[in-house]
């Protein structure tokens, strides 16, 4: 089996392509590459104080569930990117990858034109952090978080499309439990989003379930990254949950708002 991966190069990137690699003959990944180091360095994200702090936060998670960056498996071949610049190829660029058996996208930006067109007739596969429909565009699982909607911080695996997490749903994925800590729920949440599809990948499941469609309806929030701004981090910052509160809520999650949810 052959999977492709558009994805980006922090460490829990690096984690779903090992995940991958461990299921597959052979991976081709399309990694576009951001600082390390957010919040100390302006990029996707700007640099300030604020972005520092919440930044360094999110990185010990990050750490503390996912293994350090390093080389990968022999069976991963990789293209390397300058974010934003994906858009900008030829779409003959990426004819490895659109022969994969299984296509995933995840972290990878807003993929547009000839290539995103080629990925949906692929039937591409998106991770989308974030409880779709009700949270769809950018820092989902920050947003329910700082709604205190606790329970809906997880993941939509959809088929990729057009508009942005807007795709034919297959299911959504969550931590097994609550975390004692906010940072570590949310990066828990992307690795219950890697294993449950890995697994829904090699035992062929993913390939027979019927995809369904988003009830707009139901949307709480549509965020664009611009509206994570200093305040709206700080603010975050100040209120943050307490175990208690974060792992009540966590488990009166409401199993029914959800499309054949997995826990992991």
């Amino acid at each position: 089996m052959k999977i492709a991966v558009f994805t980006a190069n922090q460490p829990r990137h690096f984690s779903l392509i090992r995940r991958l690699a461990n299921i597959a003959e052979e991976v081709v990944a399309c990694q576009e590459c951001y600082t390390l180091f957010p919040g100390h360095v302006a990029d996707f994200y700007r640099k300030s104080d604020v972005m520092r702090l919440y930044f360094d936060f999110v990185r010990r998670a990050e750490e503390e569930v996912f293994e350090p960056i390093s080389l990968l498996p022999r069976n991963v071949r990789v293209l390397s990117l300058r974010d934003g610049d994906i858009n900008k190829l030829p779409v003959d660029t990426f004819l490895e990858f659109l022969s994969a058996d299984f296509i995933v996208v995840f972290g990878a930006t807003y993929l547009k034109g000839a290539l995103c067109e080629a990925l949906i007739a692929r039937n591409a596969i998106n991770i989308h952090m974030g409880v779709s429909p009700y949270y769809r565009g950018s820092g989902c699982n920050f947003w329910a978080m700082y709604d205190g909607n606790y329970d809906m911080v997880g993941a939509t695996i959809h088929r990729l499309s057009a508009g942005l997490d807007s795709g034919s749903m297959l299911f959504h994925a969550f931590p097994e439990a609550a975390d004692d800590d906010p940072w570590r729920h949310g990066m828990r949440a992307v690795a219950a989003a890697h294993k449950t599809l890995a697994l829904a990948i090699a035992s062929n499941e993913l390939a027979c379930m019927q995809p369904v469609g988003q009830d707009r309806s139901k949307q709480i929030r549509y965020t664009k990254t611009s509206e994570f701004t200093d305040e709206v981090a700080q603010a975050y910052l100040d209120d943050l949950p307490t175990s208690d509160k974060l792992k009540s809520v966590c488990k009166a999650r409401d199993y029914e708002k959800f499309l054949r949810p997995r826990m992991a």
